[in-house]
């Protein structure tokens, strides 16, 4: 009796071997030129330790307080300027005096504050000529109103004219929302409506060229199959352009502000979802369709008969998709003045104001995860519906 010989494990055979030792060159090759150092992730988390604790104290309620701004001016220039003696002015409204009243990046100054608010607690900004706050630092006033504190001309000074800006801050009254939590919210609802028009919008661009991109309808003679290739082409193109390429060149068209952001979502959600659109008929029941063309029906009677009734809830179920995806999309959209939350946090960022950055990101986390729930519990009622 001939008995089969026994069958190798696939690990054991040469073919396998060979594809290890050539993965194992391709990741050694990646691991090179991504540059990975996992050891800089411990040596130097300490560095990211600071920004990652005030993300995680987002500023949402705050405290009734009164405030008290002082500022003094400061002329960007090639040489320093003379340094001057800092006396107490005779007038007693508050007052900031310089070291020295001109300078370069990185000259150091000092900054002497008189008659203030006493006994208050603060902090320093450096204001460039557009108005960009850069933080110089916490100080606090005596029982005079004076404080006393080294700076250095920060690398965002640009312009001629620069101010120096004390701002005291202190409690008068109890706990209230704060005023960044009412600005995220405001910005947040603007970038749900703005991922809603730019979905709603791209529906009903996607859905009528999709018919044209779908093979099975399209490919029966010359002329259809040249436009199922055209519309596909035009849904690759406009797919392999990212929507942060198209904000910039919206923004430029039409100003800056959500409008941009809501085209550029809409024209790359126009690609992504005729894509999307087009397969879900491609994969349609044929029976419908061959009954209604036996019968002599329009080509446009089949596609209302016979192919939308398939469609129609998995249209609607990427269609919620979509909005979730776009929601998310545009927080990044804003970051190149595509409005919506993504500008707050983009602002926030550069002044490396992370407590209130902290506020916009809990709540595009908040959004993004409720989105996701109810997206989710539609398609579920729309395609159970549909089937």
């Amino acid at each position: 009796m001939n008995t089969a010989p026994p069958v190798r494990p696939f690990y054991t055979r040469t073919r396998f071997v060979l594809l290890i030792l050539v993965a194992g060159i391709i990741y050694t090759y990646g691991w090179k030129v991504t540059q990975i150092q996992p050891g800089n992730l411990i040596r130097d988390f300490h560095l990211v330790k600071p920004l990652i604790s005030a993300l995680l104290q987002p500023d949402l309620i705050t405290r009734e307080t009164e405030t008290s701004t002082t500022e003094t001016t400061f002329q960007l220039a090639d040489t320093a300027g003379p340094q001057t003696t800092l006396t107490a002015p005779t007038d007693l409204s508050p007052t900031l005096q310089l070291s020295r009243t001109a300078g370069g990046i990185g000259d150091t100054v000092i900054v002497e504050g008189f008659h203030l608010p006493p006994n208050r607690q603060g902090r320093l900004f450096w204001v460039n000529s557009i108005e960009q706050e850069f933080p110089l630092g916490e100080m606090s006033t005596d029982s005079a109103g004076r404080f006393y504190k080294e700076i250095i001309v920060p690398p965002t000074a640009r312009g001629d004219e620069q101010r120096v800006r004390a701002l005291l801050t202190w409690e008068t009254g109890g706990w209230r929302f704060s005023h960044t939590l009412k600005l995220t919210a405001d910005k947040i609802i603007e970038t749900l409506f703005l991922g809603l028009m730019a979905t709603t919008l791209a529906i009903f661009l996607a859905g009528p060229l999709s018919f044209l991109g779908a093979r099975n309808l399209m490919t029966h003679n010359k002329t259809g199959t040249s436009i199922y290739y055209l519309v596909r082409t035009f849904f690759n193109v406009l797919r392999s352009i990212e929507p942060l390429i198209m904000a910039i060149l919206f923004a430029v068209w039409v100003g800056i502000g959500p409008f941009a952001g809501m085209l550029a979502l809409a024209l790359h959600s126009t690609a992504a979802l005729g894509k999307l659109f087009s397969e879900q008929i491609e994969s349609i029941d044929p029976g419908p369709v061959e009954a209604i063309t036996a019968t002599g029906a329009h080509p446009l009677q089949v596609v209302l008969y016979g192919v939308l009734p398939q469609v129609v809830p998995q249209f609607l179920a990427l269609g919620f998709y979509r909005w979730d995806i776009n929601v998310r999309m545009s927080t990044i959209i804003g970051f190149v003045g595509g409005g919506g939350i993504g500008f707050l946090l983009q602002q926030w960022i550069n002044l490396l104001q992370y407590n209130r950055a902290g506020t916009a990101l809990l709540a595009i986390a908040l959004v993004v995860i409720s989105l996701d729930m109810i997206s989710a519990r539609l398609r579920e009622k729309i395609t159970g519906s549909g089937n």
